[in-house]
């Protein structure tokens, strides 16, 4: 049997975040990185929760040889946590001076990757690191350079 035939399709990925500085984490998320909000819900004036819409949704596994591979290359060897978010943008050095505008510390500036993105990382609100990334080639040209597989 296919393996979309065993189980029905996930919907949806949502990353679910605690932030004890709400306002904070939702002005960065969502005013300075420009996530749209779909949803927001309070019982109160500190019971509250927004969800913003980050586009497509993947979920990216890797082994810890490879992440090791990611941070010296993204952060100079900064390590990064084991759960990492990443954002594909248009322009990811204007993106990260924004966000570095808003009150995140910018661990590493824009750096090209061998796998062809610009590519910073920022420790933003509620205890979140993140990369920023932004596509430098389409996708099937990518595809096409040594070292890109679908194959595992």
């Amino acid at each position: 049997m296919e393996p979309d035939q065993q189980h029905p399709p996930v919907r949806q990925l949502r990353v679910v975040v605690e932030a004890a500085d709400y306002d904070a984490a939702l002005a960065f998320f969502r005013d300075a990185l420009g996530l749209p909000e779909s949803a927001s819900f309070a019982e109160g004036p500190d019971d509250r929760v927004a969800i913003l819409k980050a586009g497509r949704a993947t979920l990216e596994i890797t082994s810890p040889a490879h992440k090791q591979v990611i941070d010296r290359i993204e952060a100079d060897g900064r390590p990064s946590p084991a759960i990492r978010l990443a954002f594909e943008v248009d322009d990811a050095p204007q993106t990260t001076t924004r966000l570095q505008d808003a009150g995140g510390e910018v661990l590493a500036a824009p750096v090209r990757t061998p796998w062809q993105s610009l590519n910073s990382r920022i420790d933003a609100p509620a205890g979140l690191q993140i990369t920023l990334f932004q596509e430098l080639l389409p996708a099937d040209e990518r595809a096409a350079k040594p070292g890109f597989s679908t194959e595992h």
